[in-house]
Protein backbone atom coordinates (compact mmCIF):
# COMPACT_ATOMS: atom_id res chain seq x y z
CA UNK A 1 0.00 0.00 0.00
CA UNK A 2 0.96 3.32 -0.90
CA UNK A 3 -0.18 4.61 2.66
CA UNK A 4 2.99 3.53 4.09
CA UNK A 5 5.33 4.94 1.46
CA UNK A 6 3.52 8.30 2.77
CA UNK A 7 3.90 7.77 6.01
CA UNK A 8 7.32 6.48 5.87
CA UNK A 9 7.96 10.14 4.43
CA UNK A 10 6.66 11.91 7.26
CA UNK A 11 8.87 10.22 9.44
CA UNK A 12 12.06 11.51 6.97
CA UNK A 13 10.28 14.69 7.34
CA UNK A 14 10.34 14.60 11.35
CA UNK A 15 13.91 13.57 11.52
CA UNK A 16 14.97 16.36 9.22
CA UNK A 17 15.23 15.51 5.70
CA UNK A 18 15.56 18.14 3.18
CA UNK A 19 12.45 18.75 0.77
CA UNK A 20 14.20 18.61 -2.24
CA UNK A 21 15.41 14.84 -1.75
CA UNK A 22 11.97 14.34 -0.23
CA UNK A 23 10.41 14.77 -3.53
CA UNK A 24 12.87 12.69 -5.18
CA UNK A 25 11.72 9.81 -3.11
CA UNK A 26 7.98 10.87 -3.72
CA UNK A 27 8.95 10.52 -7.30
CA UNK A 28 11.14 7.50 -7.24
CA UNK A 29 8.74 6.01 -4.82
CA UNK A 30 5.15 6.56 -4.83
CA UNK A 31 4.75 7.58 -8.61
CA UNK A 32 7.05 4.73 -9.78
CA UNK A 33 4.22 2.57 -7.59
CA UNK A 34 1.23 4.11 -9.19
CA UNK A 35 2.68 4.33 -12.63
CA UNK A 36 4.34 0.93 -12.79
CA UNK A 37 1.73 -0.83 -15.06
CA UNK A 38 0.32 2.52 -16.42
CA UNK A 39 1.00 1.58 -20.45
CA UNK A 40 -1.73 -1.56 -19.67
CA UNK A 41 -4.47 0.31 -17.68
CA UNK A 42 -8.07 -0.41 -18.56
CA UNK A 43 -8.95 2.22 -15.54
CA UNK A 44 -12.24 3.10 -14.65
CA UNK A 45 -12.95 7.19 -14.10
CA UNK A 46 -13.50 6.24 -10.32
CA UNK A 47 -10.01 4.13 -10.44
CA UNK A 48 -8.13 7.92 -12.08
CA UNK A 49 -9.84 9.79 -9.75
CA UNK A 50 -8.44 7.92 -7.07
CA UNK A 51 -5.18 7.81 -8.30
CA UNK A 52 -5.46 12.00 -8.92
CA UNK A 53 -6.64 12.47 -4.82
CA UNK A 54 -3.48 10.27 -3.95
CA UNK A 55 -1.41 12.72 -6.01
CA UNK A 56 -2.93 15.43 -4.78
CA UNK A 57 -2.26 14.00 -1.21
CA UNK A 58 1.18 14.38 -2.38
CA UNK A 59 0.89 17.97 -3.65
CA UNK A 60 -0.88 19.15 -0.22
CA UNK A 61 2.46 17.44 1.96
CA UNK A 62 4.28 19.62 -0.49
CA UNK A 63 5.91 16.52 -2.31
CA UNK A 64 4.48 17.35 -5.72
CA UNK A 65 4.06 20.53 -7.39
CA UNK A 66 1.36 22.42 -8.97
CA UNK A 67 3.20 22.58 -12.51
CA UNK A 68 4.08 18.73 -12.51
CA UNK A 69 2.28 16.34 -14.82
CA UNK A 70 -0.80 15.42 -13.75
CA UNK A 71 -0.97 11.39 -13.40
CA UNK A 72 -2.53 10.79 -16.34
CA UNK A 73 -0.37 13.02 -18.55
CA UNK A 74 2.35 10.79 -16.96
CA UNK A 75 0.54 7.33 -17.96
CA UNK A 76 0.27 8.49 -21.46
CA UNK A 77 3.71 9.52 -21.77
CA UNK A 78 4.54 6.43 -20.23
CA UNK A 79 2.67 4.77 -22.97
CA UNK A 80 4.39 6.16 -25.70
CA UNK A 81 7.60 5.41 -24.44
CA UNK A 82 6.97 2.11 -24.32
CA UNK A 83 5.51 2.44 -27.80
CA UNK A 84 8.53 3.92 -29.19
CA UNK A 85 10.85 1.42 -27.51
CA UNK A 86 9.04 -1.67 -28.71
CA UNK A 87 9.00 -0.11 -32.61
CA UNK A 88 12.44 0.93 -32.66
CA UNK A 89 14.10 -2.18 -31.46
CA UNK A 90 14.05 -5.10 -33.99
CA UNK A 91 14.93 -7.36 -31.42
CA UNK A 92 11.89 -6.56 -28.79
CA UNK A 93 9.42 -9.62 -28.33
CA UNK A 94 6.29 -7.25 -29.37
CA UNK A 95 8.20 -6.19 -32.65
CA UNK A 96 6.31 -8.77 -34.76
CA UNK A 97 3.07 -7.98 -34.08
CA UNK A 98 3.29 -4.05 -34.87
CA UNK A 99 2.26 -3.80 -38.15
CA UNK A 100 3.87 -2.59 -41.49
CA UNK A 101 4.26 0.85 -41.82
CA UNK A 102 1.46 3.09 -43.97
CA UNK A 103 2.65 4.09 -47.03
CA UNK A 104 -0.78 6.35 -48.35
CA UNK A 105 -0.33 10.00 -50.08
CA UNK A 106 -3.64 11.51 -48.96
CA UNK A 107 -2.79 13.48 -45.59
CA UNK A 108 -5.87 13.95 -43.20
CA UNK A 109 -4.04 14.57 -39.97
CA UNK A 110 -1.13 14.10 -38.29
CA UNK A 111 -0.46 10.87 -36.80
CA UNK A 112 2.02 9.80 -34.09
CA UNK A 113 2.98 6.97 -36.19
CA UNK A 114 3.32 5.42 -39.35
CA UNK A 115 1.94 2.33 -39.28
CA UNK A 116 -0.60 0.20 -40.70
CA UNK A 117 -3.71 -0.11 -38.99
CA UNK A 118 -5.03 -3.61 -39.02
CA UNK A 119 -8.58 -3.50 -40.60
CA UNK A 120 -11.45 -4.32 -38.61
CA UNK A 121 -12.88 -7.71 -39.67
CA UNK A 122 -16.77 -7.95 -38.98
CA UNK A 123 -18.28 -11.57 -39.72
CA UNK A 124 -21.48 -12.36 -38.50
CA UNK A 125 -22.35 -15.71 -37.47
CA UNK A 126 -25.52 -17.72 -37.18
Amino acid sequence: MLIFELTAIKVLRRHGMCNDTLKEIYRAVVLAKLLYASPAWFATNSDKQRIEAFVRRGLRLGLYGDSDPTPTQLAENAGETLFERIRYNKYHVLQQIIPDHNGHSYCLRPRRHKSILPTKLTKVTS
